[in-house]
């Protein structure tokens, strides 16, 4: 089954695991290991080391071993560091402490890796693994009562960013904005919209700031443009209707705009007055029934949450049979999975905290599974800060900041970056004077700075002589900087499955500046194009195409997170 030589050259880490498992089944096979062969994973595990001194990369595979092969994982790391330092592309294999194996790959084995992202392209990173999931990914949501705030924005940044991870590993995904045109909260918009055409002041609890005047003059102008009378005339409800419903298509028209103009689009706008208007609603309930998870008490209609983990029930109908808010939650998920997904994700703000456990009981009363059909994502809020003093409000929409507000200050490139850059589930304090320098100091300008000057360093080797369709010799890669850069590259995949896997999309960027330290130190002691005094040989081209290599997986990053990769700054 496995041959005597097992190839080593041109690895990725996932190469190199499914590699060195390939190797302990050989063990076996030769009987200088007891084990069976379903007790060996696919992958055995590697990891870079803490220091470049312990080799490319480790496994504590024999630590995991040992005791069921009955040796000591010394013993267990023996027999295996004789058939990895037989491989093909190895340099060295050594054991340390108390079974640990480091490994060093010869060097035209680490840079084939070059070969394979220059071949790949794009692809490089991406993987299949997801292929048969369907994941409906909700984010956003703001409400169509007023601009989109800067929580909204991380969500926003962050949302789009997941779709983009998810799908790289090979899912559908259904990128997915809930439009809650349904409930109090238009109602003092439309409120608010008319007091404002009528040039009063709007109630205590509607809404303020200048795009509610911008609005409402909006509304009264098309109407007077259109040759019908001014809507602000008209009797009180019909007045408030005509509002309604045009102040919310221009609001939530802008919203779209917004977002749009921030990289972020949707694949469905799902309105939630639909699902009440469709009769969605009742059918849930009628299929939650049949389950057994629902009953009547007080003239309600209740939802058994509790036997699923909530702190209490929860009411579908109320007693005057109107419909609870939580009843289009219900049949808002229903419809989810009736369109085929299979994993529902809810990037929710700070504020949602205490609604996960109603939702996750309501995943499990339709008898799926909490936290894998359904996955909930709470993000915290954002502050920004300038000379030193917290920005507070909009000068637009008068009680907050806004995404405009952000995008205007930095840019799209520097807000979406900084956004993403740290976990979601954390508070994010941004220093906009930072954001908007060009300094190494802003992660933005430094990772974009790294792309330029990759793209800059193949200008100056084109004219120098120095091109891609020369032969490439990864041998040539034998600098220790070469190495330090090569195992950065290599880690990219990992770092990406990683990162769709756990919702993390702070892995992308933080990889970014790791990768452009890495090159910046590269660049400073390894040369692409030759010194006046040399001629260009086969050392230059090997690292011309590293160089390149650099450049594509830089630019696929940034465009995970939806941020440019300039070629001259």
């Amino acid at each position: 089954m496995y041959g005597h030589c097992v190839t080593l050259g041109g690895v990725t880490p996932e190469q190199l695991a499914e590699k060195l498992s390939a190797l302990v089944h050989e063990c076996i096979a030769k009987g200088a290991i007891s084990l069976a062969p379903e007790d060996v994973p696919e992958m055995v595990q590697v990891t870079r080391p803490k220091t470049r001194e312990h080799g490319d990369w480790a496994t504590n595979i024999a630590m995991q071993l040992g005791k069921k092969a009955g040796m000591s994982p010394r013993d267990f790391a023996s027999a295996l560091v004789k058939e990895i330092e037989k491989a093909e592309g190895i340099e060295s294999a050594e054991i340390a402490g108390p079974g640990f194996i480091n490994i060093r790959l010869a060097a035209g084995a680490a840079g084939e890796l070059v070969r394979t992202i220059l071949q790949q392209g794009d692809a490089y990173g991406t993987s299949k693994t997801l292929e048969k999931e369907h994941v409906n990914l909700e984010y956003v949501s703001a409400n169509p009562t007023g601009p989109v705030h800067l929580g909204g924005a991380r969500w926003a940044a962050v949302g789009d960013t997941l779709s983009r991870l998810i799908m790289a590993q090979g899912a559908k995904v259904t990128r997915e904005y809930y439009f809650n045109d349904h409930g109090a909260q238009i109602d003092r918009f439309a409120v608010s919209l008319l007091a404002r055409a009528r040039g009063q002041e709007v109630p205590e609890d509607g809404y303020g700031g200048q795009y509610i005047d911008d609005i409402a003059n909006r509304v009264k102008n098309e109407a007077i443009k259109a040759g019908l009378p001014d809507p602000a005339t008209l009797p009180d409800a019909e007045a408030e209707e005509y509002f309604r419903k045009h102040g919310v298509e221009l609001m939530f028209a802008e919203i779209k705009n917004r977002l749009h103009d921030f990289r972020t689009d949707f694949d469905v706008y799902f309105h939630e007055a639909s699902l009440h208007e469709s009769g969605a609603v009742h059918k849930a309930v009628d299929i939650l029934r049949k389950r057994g998870v629902i009953y009547d008490e007080g003239g309600a209609v209740w939802l058994k949450t509790t036997d699923f983990g909530d702190d209490k029930d929860r009411v579908l109908f109320k007693s005057n049979g109107e419909a609870a808010y939580f009843s289009a939650d219900v049949a808002y998920y229903l419809d989810k999975r009736s369109r085929g997904s299979t994993c529902s994700i809810y990037l929710l703000g700070a504020d949602h905290h205490g609604y996960v456990g109603r939702m996750l009981a309501m995943c499990a009363a339709f008898g799926d599974t909490p936290n894998v059909n359904m996955q909930i994502l709470i993000g915290q809020m954002v502050n920004l800060f300038k000379d030193g003093e917290p920005v507070r409000m909009s000068k637009r929409a008068g009680t907050i900041v806004t995404l405009d507000d952000f995008v205007e200050a930095v840019g799209v490139d520097a807000a979406r970056y900084s956004l993403v850059r740290s976990s979601m589930d954390s508070q994010l304090d941004i220093n906009l004077d930072l954001l908007a320098s060009n300094t190494n100091e802003n992660p933005v300008y430094y990772v974009q700075y790294a792309h330029a000057r990759t793209c800059s360093v193949a200008r100056n080797a084109d004219e120098a002589g120095v091109t891609r369709d020369m032969p490439f010799d990864p041998a040539q890669l034998n600098h220790e900087a070469d190495a330090t850069l090569l195992g950065v590259l290599a880690q990219f995949p990992a770092t990406l499955a990683l990162a769709a896997e756990e919702r993390a999309t702070h892995r992308v960027p933080r990889y970014l500046e790791t990768l452009a330290g890495a090159y910046h130190a590269w660049y400073n002691q390894c040369r692409v194009t030759p010194r006046a005094d040399e001629t260009v040989d086969a050392s230059h081209v090997a690292r011309r195409h590293l160089n390149d290599a650099v450049t594509q997986v830089l630019a696929t990053g940034l465009s995970l997170i939806a941020v440019s990769a300039p070629e001259r700054m």
